[in-house]
């Protein structure tokens, strides 16, 4: 029988292509969708199916039907980051395990809940495995080798559509484990582009991928200034976060299955080896 899955974040472009993403895998798209209370739309068509939005004004009244007529299923997040804790409370309340790839939000109070209610659950600030993957290279690093880049200065500049309304998730994690080296960088020094005109003479985004990019560079310099090193992951479009959110709903299914649900991240999702 095929894994459940609820997109939540529909009709935005993330859920979309994550739903999408979903049905191509093989997974069962429910159809049903929370989403923010601003939406106009009451349903939307996404990979041939008609989506039933549910808003924080009516989604306590229909869950009820929703979790009778799809047992079992799990949520994939990808709404808004004013929405994160709302909306994990909600999951925990309903016994719902969830995926969580929106960004933003109250972290450590999110994990603070999920690991209180030991709730089945895969939070990361990055779904793309491959950017996990570079992201468990700086922690090794950091942990390795804490002082080799002792006296160097750090700055991180990240460039995503203009739609999106937080700093990077991404950037403040790999910011974390820069700061075990004794590189510390505030999240407000976080250099954030949200130009269109910047995003592309800058930092080199094509026009094409304006509305749907994830560019970030990290940036090491000695002291004197005759040192420079830098790192790069350039994203451009959706696809990798919606391919690794359905590598974390398979995962967490596995997980489910074998009676060991926990709060897990995407680095648990990238040792499992279960992944395409």
């Amino acid at each position: 029988m095929a894994t459940l899955v609820m997109v939540n974040g529909i009709p935005g472009n993330m859920g979309k292509i994550v739903a999408e993403t979903c049905v191509k895998r093989g997974l069962e798209l429910v159809p049903y969708s929370l989403t923010g209370e601003i939406i106009v739309e009451n349903e939307s068509e996404v990979a041939g199916k008609n989506i039933q939005l549910l808003k924080p004004s009516n989604r306590e009244a229909r869950i009820g039907e929703v979790l009778e007529k799809y047992p079992g299923l799990i949520a994939v997040d990808f709404t808004h980051p004013t929405a994160v804790n709302d909306n994990a409370a909600f999951y925990v309340a309903h016994k719902i395990p969830f995926v969580m790839g929106t960004t933003g939000g109250d972290r450590e109070a999110l994990k603070k809940l999920v690991a209180e209610a030991n709730h089945p659950s895969v939070i990361a600030p990055n779904m793309a495995k491959q950017i996990v993957a570079f992201q468990a290279m700086i922690e090794w690093l950091s942990q390795t080798f804490p002082t080799a880049f002792s006296g160097y200065k750090l700055s991180i500049v990240e460039s995503h559509q203009k739609t999106k309304a937080d700093t990077s998730g991404t950037a403040k994690a790999v910011a974390h484990s820069f700061a075990n080296m004794g590189l510390n960088i505030d999240e407000s020094q976080i250099e954030k582009v949200r130009n269109d005109k910047e995003a592309m003479e800058r930092m080199g985004v094509p026009e094409a991928y304006l509305s749907g990019h994830a560019f970030h560079t990290y940036s090491l310099d000695s002291e004197d200034g005759t040192v420079h090193f830098e790192f790069q992951h350039n994203v451009c479009g959706r696809k990798i976060y919606a391919e690794g959110s359905v590598d974390a709903v398979n995962f967490l299914a596995e997980e489910l299955k074998k009676g060991s649900a926990k709060p897990f991240d995407m680095m648990d999702v990238l040792r499992s080896g279960r992944m395409r």
